[in-house]
């Protein structure tokens, strides 16, 4: 478990991250979400022990990660992908790691393995791919068959059959009970992936709950209504304060409106209704309107 306790980091009179507080929990995938410079890699390299905290406390599973000596063992973690020895072998790196964690060296073929890098486990990590680099950062993390994983970015650089890996990866770490906490930009691959989500801004919490219930936050929520009799359904609907707007395919994409009130309409002037669909809202619809606020560079930003 990854206990966060009013946290804050400070830069001169810059507060990277401000009192946050919130607890990743075992046997489930939590997304950490937040637009650049939200503050997330300093909480990550402050739960790692590589920052340190102008107050508050980061702790994994009731101690700080710097009080245990052989760390790979209770927390595996990929920060930078890039952040290895380009003149070694994936071999080398891992089998020095797995030497000063006191892990045997049957571990590192293990990992390779599964992360595919058996055949280029001899080439230098220099000639690597930005997409084996992060699968060598994984194998890292798996090392010492650690509790708790922690991973930022963690499927930069890798093609589509390595996404999927990466996805029933996490799964499968969550399902043996592992906490894991993945950050990430990419909302395609939270809604993917994950099951709760820490979302930050301006290094502050605004929100800890589950994927569905973030979502549902979204204000805009719209109903596909397809029916013979279109016009006369529109004017309905628009005098009642709707928003209707023709799709491509002879539907209508209604929003201000729920599915109920319209088919109560629809039904009460004897208009026939073929599909009556409510969309509930998109995790980057809810992300982009709840983050809003904590944006720190627009494009087109004319401050």
């Amino acid at each position: 478990m990854i206990e966060v306790n009013e946290l804050t980091k400070r830069y001169r009179k810059v507060n990277a991250v401000n009192g946050l507080t919130f607890t990743v929990r075992p046997g489930q995938v939590t997304g950490f979400l937040g637009p650049n410079g939200a503050g997330k890699s300093t909480t990550l390299r402050m739960l790692l022990g590589l920052n340190e905290p102008t107050s508050g406390t980061a702790t994994i599973d009731g101690r700080p990660f710097r009080d245990r000596p052989r760390g790979l063992r209770h927390v595996g973690a990929l920060l930078d992908a890039h952040d290895v020895h380009g003149g070694r072998s994936a071999t080398a790196h891992l089998s020095a790691l797995a030497r000063s964690n006191g892990i045997g060296r049957s571990r590192v073929h293990e990992v390779l393995a599964e992360v595919g890098l058996t055949e280029v486990a001899r080439r230098r990590i220099g000639g690597f791919s930005l997409g084996m680099r992060q699968r060598l950062g994984i194998a890292t993390a798996l090392l010492g068959d650690p509790p708790v994983l922690i991973f930022d970015e963690p499927i930069n650089g890798l093609d589509p059959e390595g996404v999927r890996w990466v996805r029933g990866l996490f799964r499968r770490l969550a399902a043996e009970g592992r906490t894991v906490f993945v950050s990430s930009h990419l909302m395609s691959e939270m809604e993917a992936t994950a099951d709760q989500l820490i979302v930050i801004g301006r290094g502050e919490l605004i929100a800890a709950e589950s994927l569905a219930q973030f979502a549902a936050r979204s204000t805009q929520q719209s109903v596909t209504v397809r029916t013979p009799d279109g016009t006369r359904l529109t004017d309905l609907l628009t005098t009642e304060g709707a928003r209707v707007l023709p799709d491509d395919d002879g539907s209508f994409t209604v929003t201000d409106m729920t599915a109920a009130r319209i088919g109560e309409l629809a039904f009460h002037h004897r208009v026939m209704v073929q599909e009556l669909t409510t969309h509930t809202a998109s995790l980057e619809k809810a992300f982009m309107e709840l983050t809003a606020d904590s944006v720190e560079y627009l494009a087109g930003d004319r401050r």
